[in-house]
């Protein structure tokens, strides 16, 4: 088996960035007591101004006025921790998150489906970098040496015959081992993971807790690491909040475009779709703004989802300042993909016909945009109807029908139409006092034209046109 591990060394501070509207600015997250506020961690732009983990609030204000700063939050980082175990799940069904700050997922099943590693390394940082997390990736034949070894080193791929090789420079403090164990270790002398493997087994076992011993079995595969294994969740919920009051939809634009993202990413995860999803403007007065968008179809590319849910967030007036941003979605069923032909003629610029009918519907309203069904009737001037669902159109087996019928029948001048097809006899419409008695035919004019024209039974009015064949 291959194992796959993704370490996120700035999880807390990626996640904020992420949904930081200016995210190169220096950016700060505190921690502490009210009494004492420290500088948890912090970003490339803030360290170049020369602030420090563990410096204290009054101090980085000092040296610094015009950084940003937000709360460190455990919770936040759990809570992203389980979006990045649902967006593995679209690449493995054993996806763990049994280390801190990282993913370990099986990947020997599925290198047929995404190609070999090189391949599916480079998918995996190119949607990891959308997403806004930094990462080092690492691959090895089991999940416990994959995820020491991606403490010292970054796209390393290791196979068994050269992983005691791989393990055996790893310093004593980044092997996993338990911090009593490496400070026990390094004061014996021992500087790499090589020097302890080397020792007599009986010895470590008189020395040290059993744990040193599985751990080092695992490192090398003779043991099995006990994972749990990740389960997605059956909805999508998740809420970023504002730093500042919003009254303008252009300034919801950005939150909107990240939550849209990690739905997609989501659903991707569970290979679903999405077919209605509420957005929640939260106010600090007022009850929460609820914005429902609604789909014919299941969908999950996130251009699409922005575009849906922009256009109906500017149809909303914004009356009171918006202090939290949240994304619910409940309605996930199976993602069935579009059936595309092999050889594609359309132009680059054109939009896919479900695509642009739920653009306009977002755009328009949802009573603005309908299709055209057939209706039980013979009369042709009744024989559709509106229809806003998306079930199929049935078909006339064997009857040609006009595709394209006059507001008012016209006369036409006989003299220059030739008769295909006909007569087709037509009485219908004395239930409800619109009763016709016609005579249709299939005609064709000098242009070459086909119409569908009829004589009204028992009249001489002479030959009306109805409608025109495409």
């Amino acid at each position: 088996m291959r194992w796959v591990c993704i370490v996120f060394p700035q999880l807390a501070l990626d996640g904020v960035q992420r949904v930081h509207p200016e995210p190169d600015q220096p950016l700060a997250l505190l921690a502490g007591t009210p009494q004492r506020r420290v500088l948890q961690t912090v970003n490339d732009a803030a360290r170049a101004l020369g602030l420090r983990p563990g410096q204290s609030l009054t101090a980085a204000n000092a040296l610094a006025k015009t950084f940003a700063s937000a709360e460190y939050d455990p919770a936040e980082i759990e809570r992203y921790q389980q979006f990045l175990a649902a967006w593995a799940y679209q690449f493995s069904s054993q996806v763990s998150l049994h280390y801190p700050r990282a993913l370990l997922f099986e990947i020997e099943s599925s290198l047929g489906l995404f190609g070999p590693w090189p391949r599916f390394e480079a998918r995996l940082r190119k949607e990891l970098t959308e997403l806004g997390f930094r990462h080092r990736i690492v691959a090895a034949p089991n999940p416990a040496a994959a995820r020491v070894l991606a403490n010292i080193d970054d796209g390393l791929a290791v196979t068994d015959d050269v992983l005691m090789q791989a393990l055996a420079p790893l310093p004593i403090d980044r092997a996993g081992l338990e911090p009593q164990a490496a400070t026990t270790l390094s004061r014996m002398g021992l500087r790499s993971l090589a020097q302890v493997q080397a020792l007599p087994r009986h010895t470590l076992a008189r020395r040290f807790d059993a744990s040193l011993l599985k751990h080092l079995d695992a490192l090398t595969g003779q043991r099995p690491l006990a994972l749990a294994f990740y389960q997605p969740p059956d909805q999508f919920d998740v809420r970023i909040e504002l730093n500042f009051d919003v009254q303008s939809h252009q300034a919801l634009l950005f939150p909107l475009r990240r939550l849209t993202g990690d739905l997609s990413a989501f659903l991707c995860g569970r290979d679903s779709g999405v077919q209605r999803f509420d957005l929640h403007l939260e106010h600090a007065q007022a009850p929460d703004t609820v914005i429902k968008v609604g789909l014919l179809s299941a969908e999950r590319e996130p251009a699409m989802l922005f575009e849906l849910a922009r256009g109906r967030l500017e149809h909303v007036q914004v009356t009171s300042p918006v202090r939290g941003f949240r994304l619910v979605a409940q309605d996930l069923p199976v993602f069935v993909p579009q059936r595309h032909d092999l050889f594609d003629d359309r132009p680059q610029q054109t939009l896919p016909w479900e695509q642009l009918r739920e653009r306009l519907r977002a755009r328009l309203g949802d009573e603005a945009v309908q299709g055209l069904r057939f209706h039980a009737d013979h009369r042709p001037e009744c024989a559709w109807q509106a229809a806003a669902d998306k079930n199929p159109c049935p078909t006339l087996n064997k009857v040609q029908r006009p595709g394209w019928l006059l507001h008012e029948p016209t006369r036409l001048a006989e003299h220059g139409v030739h008769i295909l097809m006909g007569p087709e006899r037509i009485e219908s419409g004395w239930w409800d006092g619109a009763d016709i008695r016609r005579d249709y035919y299939l005609i064709q004019t000098r242009a070459g034209q086909q119409g569908w024209a009829y004589r009204t039974v028992g009249q001489s009015d002479g030959l009306w046109l109805q409608g025109w064949f495409a």
